[in-house]
This record gives C-alpha cells, sequence and structure tokens, in this order.
C-alpha cells in the first residue's frame, strides 16, 4: 500500500506541476533557471479549482488499472470540461499527448510548447478532448458524464466505467436523476469519483454543505453505497487511504454493490492560500487562475515561484524534462483504458419495402436489428403510446421518463461502439437540444470519429396532437447548427419511415432525427424510394406533369405529401399550368453543398425544382428551418406552409386550416406564386 502512495504521489505532483505551468508560464517550465517575468504569460488563462481533486482521482485510477492488467478495464471519464488542462498534463506526463502531436513529447521542450499554446491548442483547445485519455465524454455541459458512463457500461462485462464528477454537476437534474435511474440497469459496472470540493463556479455546493453523515443517508436514498475520503494535505497518508478506498469501491462494484466514492477536499488545494489581504484557498476564488497578473506584481510572481517549487519538480524529472525516479516508475504502471474501438458488424441485410403500418414495420425492423446483440432500445415512457407495445419488457429496451437521461445512455452507448435507438413525442424532444448539441461537437473531434449514429425517431407531432405537444424546435435547432452529419428525415409513409430507420441504424458519424407519424396509413408509390434515400429527394411523377413546370411542390412528411396529392390536380384545372411534385425525404438537401454534405448543387436544384418554377414548400417543422437552409438562393418565388405556434388549442381541421396546410391553404399559397410569375390564364 505504501509503495502505492508514493506512485500515485509522484505522478499527481506531476500532473498539478504541468497544469500550473499551462497556465502560467511561456518558458522556464522547469526552473531550470531563476523566474523572471519574461518566463511569464501576459494573460494566464484557464481553471484551476478542479485541477488536483481531479489530478489526484486520474493518477490513482491510472495506477490501479496498470495492477488490474487484463483483469477489468477501468475506464475514467471527465465530466467537467473545465478539467481539459489536467487531462493535457495527464497525457503530456504518460507521453499520449506526444503519441498524438509530436510536438508535445514527454521532455522540457513538449511542456514549453504545451504552456506557450495552452489555451489554444489547435484541434484539442482547452476543455476536455475525446482524443486523450479520459475524454470520451466531452466535457463542457454538466450533467451528462454519470448518465454517458451507465450507457457505455451496459451490457459490457470486464468494464467498469468510472465518471469523475464534480459537486456542482451533482445539482444537475441530469446526474440527479440518473443516480435514480440506475436501479433500472443491473449488472452496469459504474464507479462514480465525486469531486467535493465544496463550491461550484460561483458559490458553495449544495453536496459540499452537507456533513460526511447526511452525504452517506442522500445517496443510500438513492440506492448507492458511498465512501467518504478527505484529502486536505496530499501526504502519502491520505494517497494511501484513498488507494485502499478505491480497491473497496472496485470490488465492491464488481459484486453489483452500487457504490460512489466522494474525495472531499478544499477547493484548489495546494494553490496560493492567498493574494495580499484576499484569501483565495477554499473559496471560489480559486476556480480560475488564482495569480491574476505575475507578469506584473512582484509579489504574484514569488507566489507562482513557490507554487511551482512546492511540487518538487527536480525529483520528477531530468535536465531534459523526461520522468524519473519514482515518476518514471509510475509512469511505466500506469494503463489508461479506453472505450473500445468501434468494431462495425456486418449491416443488417435491407428489408424489403413494402405497404406495411407504422407500428408493425418500425417493430419489424427493430428486432431485426437487436438480433444482433448490440442494440439498445430507449423511449420516455412512450413505446405503448407509440404503438411500439410489443417492443416493452425486452432486454435490450428501457423506458424512463428523463429524455435527458436517456441521451446520454444512448450515446454511451454508442460511444462503446454500439447501435441504438431512441423514441419520442416531438414535443418532448426540444429537451435533448443541449446533450445532442455536444455530442456532435465532440463527434467532428480526432478521437470520437467513426461511431455509430445517433438515432431519434419522433412521433405524436403538433399536427396530430393537443397543444402542448406541438413543438418541432429540436428539428429547428439542429439545422441551425449547419453541422454536416445532421440528418433531418420526414419520411412522406411508414414504408419509407421503415426504410430511413433501417439504413440509420448502420448509419456512423450522424445524427439522424426521424420524424414520421404513428397514425399513418397513406401509401406513396414506392418506386421514388430508392432515388430519395440514395439523393435525399425524388420527383414523383405520378403526381407531375411532364417538360418544365410552371409550379413547384415540395413535400416533406406525411401531412404535407397527402395534402399535396389531394390539392395538386385542383390546382392543375384551375391554373391550367404544369405541376411537379417532389417528395423531400432528407431535409438538408436544401441546403448549400458548401455545408451540408448532401446539399443540391445547381444543375440538381433546376432538376428537381425546375429552371424557373415558383417554389412552394410544405414542412411539419417551422418555416424559419427550411428558409435559413434556402438562404435565398433559389432566385425565384418561394412560400413555405409549415408550423406556427397556434394562439391556443383547437382540433386537428382547425389547426391544420389555420395554419395553412389544407387544401384550400396550399391552393392560396399556390395563387400567389403563380400570379408573381405572371402565369396565371
Amino acid at each position: 500500500m505504501e509503495g502505492n502512495a508514493v506512485l500515485a504521489d509522484a505522478l499527481w505532483r506531476a500532473i498539478c506541476y504541468a497544469s500550473v505551468c499551462q497556465l502560467h508560464l511561456q518558458d522556464n517550465v522547469l526552473l531550470s533557471q531563476p523566474l523572471t517575468a519574461e518566463h511569464v504569460k501576459p494573460r494566464p488563462s484557464g481553471h484551476w479549482g478542479t485541477v488536483p481533486g481531479t489530478a489526484w482521482a486520474l493518477s490513482h485510477l491510472a495506477l490501479a488499472a496498470g495492477f488490474l492488467e487484463e483483469e477489468v478495464g477501468l475506464v475514467p471519464l471527465l465530466g467537467a470540461g473545465h478539467a481539459g488542462v489536467v487531462q493535457l498534463s495527464a497525457s503530456w506526463v504518460t507521453g499520449e499527448l506526444g503519441g498524438l502531436r509530436p510536438d508535445y513529447g514527454p521532455d522540457a521542450e513538449g511542456l514549453r510548447r504545451l504552456s506557450k499554446a495552452f489555451p489554444d491548442l489547435d484541434g484539442l483547445g482547452a476543455e476536455v478532448s475525446p482524443a486523450l485519455p479520459a475524454g470520451a465524454f466531452l466535457g463542457g455541459r454538466l450533467g451528462g458524464c454519470l448518465p454517458f458512463a451507465q450507457g457505455a457500461a451496459l451490457d459490457a462485462p470486464g468494464r467498469i466505467v468510472v465518471p469523475v464528477i464534480g459537486d456542482g454537476e451533482c445539482e444537475t437534474p441530469t446526474t440527479a436523476a440518473a443516480w435514480l435511474a440506475h436501479r433500472d440497469l443491473a449488472g452496469t459496472a459504474v464507479l462514480p469519483i465525486v469531486h467535493v470540493n465544496g463550491f461550484r463556479m460561483g458559490g458553495p455546493s449544495l453536496l459540499g454543505r452537507l456533513n460526511d453523515d447526511r452525504l452517506r443517508a442522500y445517496f443510500a436514498g438513492l440506492g448507492w453505497e458511498a465512501e467518504t475520503v478527505h484529502v486536505t494535505t496530499g501526504s502519502q497518508a491520505e494517497h494511501a487511504a484513498f488507494h485502499a478506498a478505491l480497491w473497496d469501491a472496485v470490488e465492491a462494484t464488481r459484486q453489483d454493490r452500487s457504490t460512489v466514492l466522494v474525495l472531499r477536499c478544499v477547493k484548489g488545494w495546494s494553490g496560493p492560500v492567498a493574494l495580499g489581504s484576499r484569501t483565495l484557498l477554499g473559496t471560489s476564488a480559486l476556480h480560475k487562475t488564482p495569480l491574476t497578473n505575475p507578469r506584473a506584481s512582484m509579489e504574484q510572481l514569488a507566489q507562482l515561484d513557490d507554487w511551482l517549487a512546492s511540487y518538487r519538480p527536480s525529483q520528477l524529472f531530468d535536465a531534459y524534462g523526461r520522468s524519473r525516479g519514482t515518476l518514471a516508475e509510475a509512469v511505466a504502471r500506469i494503463r489508461w483504458c479506453s472505450l473500445p474501438p468501434t468494431q462495425l458488424t456486418t449491416p443488417t441485410a435491407r428489408r424489403e419495402v413494402s405497404a406495411v403500418p407504422f407500428a408493425s414495420g418500425v417493430t419489424g425492423v427493430v428486432r431485426q436489428h437487436a438480433e444482433r446483440g448490440d442494440f439498445l432500445l430507449l423511449s420516455p415512457d412512450e413505446l405503448d403510446s407509440n404503438r411500439l407495445s410489443d417492443l416493452t419488457g425486452e432486454q435490450w429496451a428501457h423506458e424512463l421518463l428523463a429524455e435527458e437521461v436517456l441521451l446520454e445512455w444512448l450515446a454511451g452507448w454508442t460511444a462503446s461502439g454500439r447501435r441504438g435507438l431512441l423514441v419520442s413525442y416531438e414535443g418532448f424532444a426540444p429537451l435533448l437540444t443541449s446533450g445532442l448539441v455536444g455530442h456532435i461537437k465532440q463527434r467532428r473531434l480526432d478521437g470520437a470519429r467513426g461511431l455509430p449514429s445517433l438515432n431519434i425517431l419522433l412521433t405524436s407531432y403538433g399536427w396530430h396532437n393537443v397543444l402542448t405537444h406541438g413543438d418541432p424546435s429540436l428539428a429547428t435547432a439542429l439545422l441551425g447548427l449547419g453541422a454536416p452529419g445532421i440528418r433531418v428525415l420526414t419520411p412522406a409513409d411508414p414504408a419509407r419511415t421503415v426504410a430511413v430507420l433501417d439504413e440509420a441504424l448502420d448509419s456512423v458519424d450522424r445524427v439522424n432525427l426521424i420524424i414520421t407519424g404513428k397514425h399513418n396509413r397513406t401509401h406513396h408509390p414506392e418506386g421514388y424510394l430508392a432515388e430519395e434515400q440514395n439523393r435525399g429527394l425524388a420527383v414523383w411523377s405520378h403526381l407531375s406533369d411532364d417538360d418544365e413546370p410552371d409550379l413547384t411542390i415540395v413535400t416533406a412528411g406525411d401531412i404535407p405529401a397527402a395534402v399535396a396529392t389531394e390539392a395538386v390536380d385542383r390546382i392543375r384545372v384551375r391554373h391550367r399550368c404544369r405541376i411537379r411534385i417532389v417528395s423531400l425525404l432528407d431535409v438538408t438537401v436544401l441546403g448549400a453543398p458548401s455545408v451540408w454534405p448532401r446539399g443540391l448543387n445547381s444543375r440538381e436544384t433546376e432538376h428537381y425544382l425546375g429552371a424557373h418554377a415558383p417554389v412552394l414548400i410544405l414542412t411539419l417543422g417551422h418555416p424559419a428551418a427550411l428558409w435559413g437552409l434556402l438562404a435565398g438562393r433559389l432566385h425565384r418565388p418561394v412560400d413555405v406552409i409549415g408550423w406556427q405556434e397556434p394562439a391556443g388549442p383547437m382540433p386537428q381541421r382547425d389547426l391544420a386550416r389555420t395554419m395553412g396546410m389544407d387544401v384550400a391553404g396550399v391552393e392560396r399559397a399556390a395563387d400567389l406564386l403563380l400570379a408573381s410569375r405572371e402565369v396565371v390564364r
């Protein structure tokens, strides 16, 4: 035990030292000469408060994983994005950063370049990165790390996922719900380390105000055994106590006893105690860099010198900045465990497209994918109301009334190389926005590419539901991002829903948002489906005139397709004009090809929409989302009929009439567009 404490202490001191260097220095990173103002950054930047405790947890986890060897994978995850400086430092000390970026090798020159570049490391930045150890969960979005860890550990024998989360994170509703939701995940080996330093960013934390007895009672009420370790000075005795508690917690977790390890320490410990007459230690003032201007203040420069020296760097590094002595031994013993790389299984054989009801079609394709054994189905207690009751009770299906937790379960599951689907109501889906945006950001970074897609199936949209259930804001928000991996899919009938869901479940590097009606029994000809899937849209020739159209009607979704089908002949007869009907399956094709991979180029735009014809677009979502995609690029009269927030509850027929999503409304819009081009005869 004593030897382990010595190794952990050396590793912890090295990580903290490198973190202080990144925050403050631009040269002289080994203190090989007296520290002067020229060695200090003009403007120190970054977050210190979480560093000592997070470095403590990572040091012990990496060493414990090394001692466990191949017996079990101990996978750390960082919940706080502000812990990015710790992750960079730990990766520099142990060499992973140099392997990824040779300029930042584990020596003095690598640390100098790292410190000089921080916080603006190209492609890595200052927040937690998925390219480095402990970074599979992207930080910066508080609350998601615990449920993400649960998803990554679900049905994963031989893996213990260890989210390192702060007491501030525990105040978020997502984390709070995830403690209780763990009861529904039998055999899921998650060992949270809760870093209680008493403060969130700006004030005392709620957990920090509880004494040990009340803290244990809180977790016990949620179904977790809590072990608390106090760290005040960073002594070897405290290292030994934490090491012993960690081993006990690992064994308890392996025995399927839900266990949480609480690390209680002082905010910013091992940093400056005070600045002039102002107390720093144990206050929120240590959240960011406590020494604001050591370049200009001799007092602060002296404090920085003492602070760096307190970690005894000469015992850790040789003259070239390489690990020496106990630190070198610690680096040799550690093992960074990560989530397994994606093992893409053979895609499921594509189902033959046929006219099927929504319920049986979706149930069939989900079961077919679940047969491969790497599938997860999630829903906020809506499978039955979404007519998918035949899927309830399956081992791979979970329902929970917490959409944000479900999203993180799905994200953790897919981050460990597996495939899944979240089924919800469109009106509830905006709750997913923040989490989805964070994961979309992550999936564009090194270390997070090649993962199975996040798939979301939304039904029960406002057109077919009550006032409170009408909110297409999630689709609008995602389309506003302009991120290339996003697909907003609006199938026109159940057969198309089945086809796009089938393809989405085998896709990678995407967020697939499928918006469809569970009530729809309409079926359209299936001969166009291949083109709709391959290109995102297709001309429905059975409803269209030959040659150049006088008006093009684009339909995105089942209700728009049904209304256009009913209205087209009336418009044609009334105006004696040529009309083209286009079924839009992937809404993103209307965006600029410079932004959206499937965006139509000018030649394709003319091919599908006509050279000069006015365009009427019918969408299930907000018209603003479509206007944003078009951005004035069509250079012709355009109108969009879509969802507008109604003044109050009303029957579905009145809702469609009010918003213009009925035959009369489409006729009125066509009248105006045709008149604008003076083609009315």
